[in-house]
């Protein structure tokens, strides 16, 4: 059984850059993960990114694992099942019933799609209502699409959306987006795209494809609302089951506590990305990025100062 410096639970923007900068430091180390790219994967533009003027998320995560290899780095494209602390490594339990051990470990699992918790969600996945408009926008091509949300992801979702659908609506509780300027201005000045303030989506219908939705607030004297397309971009939750077993300390809204150098109540455990409670609540592919390098940094000298 492999014993690595630091083991890397995770393969987004965090968890691929923390593999460059721990190989970069020599350390022996494997970034674990079912997916590589995480949910950068699913932004259709990328452009507040230092070195792009625009990219799309599958082409970031790309350029950034192809340095991660270039380096000589290793990734296992598997899932973390069980983690537990010996007296001094930890031992993983893989999917695949695979066992590996770790000196310091770094949590970079993410966050996943929050889902509106409606009665027939589940039933139109696929059928109409999608969390991906990468994965999915282009079967909605000249069609009536809504997305659901008011954050940036919402926004570019949106602006996305409205270069391939007919008619693009945004459906957000509040009574102004949160998404930044940059969205806002492009939302604003789309001829194709509506906003729906103060509004909700009380119920999926349509058989055996999403063919409507009620919504809580009329809109032009009806409540139901004819779509041919949902994108459900309201938030995301912190991907945390896992570390509960070596009490890993989270906040109220479950994402992990971290110190400036990115250490947790776990000696040896460090953690970076969207599932920590860092970078003023920015989070940012270049906030993962620099929380990943920080962890590396932070791992190098727990595991020096224990030689």
């Amino acid at each position: 059984m492999k014993n690595y410096d630091i083991i890397i639970i995770g393969g987004g923007p965090a968890g691929l850059t923390a593999g460059i900068y721990a190989t970069r430091y020599n350390l022996s180390n494997l970034v674990v993960t079912k997916e590589i790219g995480g949910m950068t994967l699913e932004a259709p533009e990328v452009c507040n990114y230092p070195s792009e003027k625009s990219i799309t998320g599958f082409k970031l995560i790309e350029k950034i694992k192809d340095n991660l290899i270039s380096l000589g780095g290793e990734i296992k494209q598997d899932e973390v099942e069980d983690v537990k602390k010996l007296d001094k490594d930890f031992l993983l339990t893989l999917e695949s019933s695979d066992k590996i051990k770790a000196k310091s470990i770094i949590l970079a699992t993410g966050t996943k799609k929050r889902s509106l918790n409606l009665k027939n969600e589940k039933k139109y996945l696929g059928k109409g209502v999608s969390y991906c408009v990468t994965c999915d926008g282009a079967f909605f091509k000249d069609k009536k699409v809504a997305v659901i949300g008011g954050s940036d992801s919402a926004g570019a979702s949106a602006v996305h959306l409205s270069n391939i659908a007919k008619e693009v609506y945004i459906i957000y509780r509040g009574n102004k987006l949160r998404a930044n300027p940059g969205w806002k201005q492009e939302i604003e000045h789309n001829k194709n795209i509506k906003v729906l303030y103060n509004t909700n989506v009380l119920e999926l219908r349509g058989d055996p494809m999403l063919e409507s939705v009620v919504l809580d607030k009329p809109y032009k004297g009806e409540e139901v609302f004819e779509l041919d397309g949902l994108f459900i971009e309201i938030g995301a939750i912190p991907i945390t089951s896992l570390f509960k077993d070596i009490q890993i300390k989270t906040n109220n809204k479950n994402y992990v506590m971290i110190d400036e150098d990115q250490s947790t109540n776990i000696a040896g455990v460090f953690a970076a990305g969207d599932v920590t409670n860092g970078s003023n609540g920015l989070r940012q592919i270049i906030t993962a990025c620099s929380e990943g390098a920080i962890s590396v940094d932070s791992a190098f000298k727990y595991l020096r100062a224990g030689i």
